[in-house]
């Protein structure tokens, strides 16, 4: 069923055909209704934005400027992570820093090389290790670090509904159900509230993150970033297709193909559980690392090991 006399550019998983109007204010209203939903942004927030270059984070950041030219307490300022993939994040980059100077946003970028003192292509090279789990250590470990020394209020992610369908069954599969319990619109506390111990979900030392594109799919998302421009070309990185995210992606698309509907009957139900996941893993402890001070559920956190292994691998590479 075709939405008006317009032609149709996208076509739901209900069987919906909008054309691009109705679809540019239907996407906007499942956004901002998903940030009232869930609470995601309060009346005066300093949010960091995790920003790639790609169409997830270039969408997200988009909409959060229209909400923050409403809200002017609502401040904005981008980071970005360069792991060092060649010809890959250098392009992305590119993207992102032209979105953020044509909008007066501040954009922080942090580098792979400068913080760990190798990227990720040479560490790769040293390391027997699969590149997205080192990078994801880092990624995340990054943008917690950078988040809290920026002051950001939360920090806001571009993950949409397939990446987080993708999470669930992943967690599933590996039976890692806590992890699930880590999941969700909104995770941890805001960080205004960890100076004063206040807040009742999460660690003190996490910055919140927020996802306001949790509704969305992936195609929707995609569509949305080429009709406004915000994106004319699509990179994917070189290393998805060595993940174990990517077998479950491709696997959930085949279903999604085959029984429309699939990947929000997936979400729907893991909200309704999530509640009760929280409340059954609330209380796992969570240290801070002894040589950086990150949080760690062991004395020493994964970026730091990795860190360490890095470190080794160079001498004995020079020797």
């Amino acid at each position: 069923m075709n939405c008006c006399n317009q032609k149709p550019i996208i076509e739901l998983s209900a069987g919906e055909k909008l054309c691009k109007s109705h679809f540019t204010e239907y996407f906007e209203s499942k956004v901002f209704k998903t940030i009232r939903q869930f609470d995601l942004i309060e009346k005066e927030e300093h949010l960091g934005i995790a920003l790639s270059g790609g169409k997830d984070s270039l969408t997200l950041l988009h909409l959060l400027n229209k909400l923050s030219k409403q809200n002017p307490k609502i401040r904005l300022t981008a980071i970005a992570i360069n792991e060092g993939i060649h010809d890959y994040r250098d392009k992305t980059l590119i993207t992102a820093k032209e979105f953020c100077e044509k909008n007066n946003i501040p954009l922080h970028i942090y580098s792979f090389e400068d913080e760990f003192g190798m990227s990720l292509d040479d560490a790769l090279k040293i390391l027997d290790v699969k590149p997205c789990t080192i990078c994801g250590i880092f990624r995340r470990y990054l943008l917690n670090k950078k988040s809290k020394e920026l002051g950001f209020t939360k920090l806001a992610t571009g993950h949409n509904l397939d990446d987080e369908a993708q999470s669930i069954l992943m967690n599933q599969f590996k039976n890692n159900i806590q992890a699930s319990a880590r999941l969700g619109p909104k995770v941890g506390i805001k960080h205004a509230q960890a100076a004063s111990g206040t807040g009742s979900i999460g660690n003190k030392n996490f910055v919140q993150r927020i996802k306001p594109l949790y509704l969305c799919t992936e195609k929707e998302v995609t569509v949305y970033a080429y009709i406004n421009g915000l994106l004319d070309n699509f990179n994917e990185c070189p290393n998805v297709s060595k993940s174990y995210r990517a077998q479950i992606r491709d696997m959930l698309n085949n279903f999604e193909n085959d029984n429309p509907g699939t990947k929000y009957a997936i979400i729907n139900s893991f909200l309704q559980a999530l509640p009760d996941l929280k409340g059954r893993f609330k209380d796992g402890e969570i240290n801070s690392c002894s040589n950086c001070g990150e949080p760690s559920s062991k004395d020493k956190c994964n970026a730091c090991k990795f860190a360490d292994k890095l470190e080794k691998a160079k001498v004995t590479v020079k020797s």
